[in-house]
């Protein structure tokens, strides 16, 4: 399993693919597959059967995952790499632009 960079609540943009440009927060990361899913970003058409939750069924838009590559972290309204070091005994994560603790 590799450690990823970026974690959920993240402030994120895409760099590559038809959303680049586009910024959001990350819901959710998918480990196994080096996935994120970003709130806003990559939305697409999902058809509904009706069911208990959804008794009307239909279309629901919804976001689709985006593989984490794709994604680089914002900071300060900025796009940074990630890095990792040693403060005292703990491992943090830092910018690699500003030097800053995230």
């Amino acid at each position: 399993m590799t450690k990823l960079k970026i974690k959920t609540g993240d402030t994120v943009k895409v760099i590559a693919g038809d959303h680049k440009g586009e910024e959001g927060k990350v819901a959710k990361v998918i480990i196994a597959n080096n996935r994120a899913i970003v709130e806003g970003v990559n939305m697409i058409s999902k058809h509904t059967k009706p069911s208990a939750d959804n008794p009307q069924g239909g279309i629901v838009k919804k976001e689709a995952s985006l593989h984490i590559s794709n994604l680089m972290l914002v900071e300060n309204g900025v796009a940074t790499k990630v890095g990792y070091r040693m403060d005292g005994d703990k491992k943090v994560r830092f910018s690699k632009k500003s030097k800053e603790v995230l």
